[in-house]
């Protein structure tokens, strides 16, 4: 009987044999970009809805650069839009057969990411590159009036 019961594994034994063996295997990695494209109906009316949205936003980004309140208000909407996009991608996940023929919307969100999130975060990328070029050039305005000042006040003594 001995015998038998060495050679038996136990159920806590077998259970710790089969989360080694599932530790073992390799996890699956997230789809990549170019499945995510690839596997994507862009016909579909609220993916075509959403590249008009995003055209629209980068629209608004090139347009009130010469308007610096709406381009701050564009620029918060923006990341306000980034920041709800995992509470976006919940709601959608819930609710896709209303709105789409297929399930894009993963608990890890490289769906959203990749087709809302990253093109948000492109032009809020575009509005800080200029506003700091913008810092930039007025630092230098400053500095060559603050030379010209010293010098005009050099002339003068």
């Amino acid at each position: 009987r001995r015998s038998l019961a060495r050679s038996r594994p136990t159920a806590a034994a077998a259970a710790s044999s089969g989360a080694t063996a599932a530790m073992e295997q390799p996890l699956s990695s997230p789809p990549g970009l170019s499945t995510i494209l690839a596997k994507t109906d862009w016909s579909e009316p609220w993916l075509v809805g959403l590249a008009v949205f995003h055209v629209f936003c980068f629209l608004l980004t090139c347009i009130s650069f010469q308007h610096y309140r709406v381009q701050i208000g564009h620029f918060l909407c923006m990341v306000g839009l980034v920041y709800c996009a995992e509470y976006i991608n919940e709601l959608a996940a819930m609710n896709w057969r209303l709105f789409s023929k297929y399930q894009y919307f993963d608990s890890r969100g490289m769906f959203i990411s990749l087709v809302f999130s990253a093109p948000l975060l492109v032009n809020t990328v575009v509005i800080v590159v200029t506003w700091i070029y913008r810092t930039l050039n007025v630092m230098t305005e400053l500095k060559t009036l603050q030379q010209r000042m010293k010098a005009g006040k050099e002339k003068k003594k």
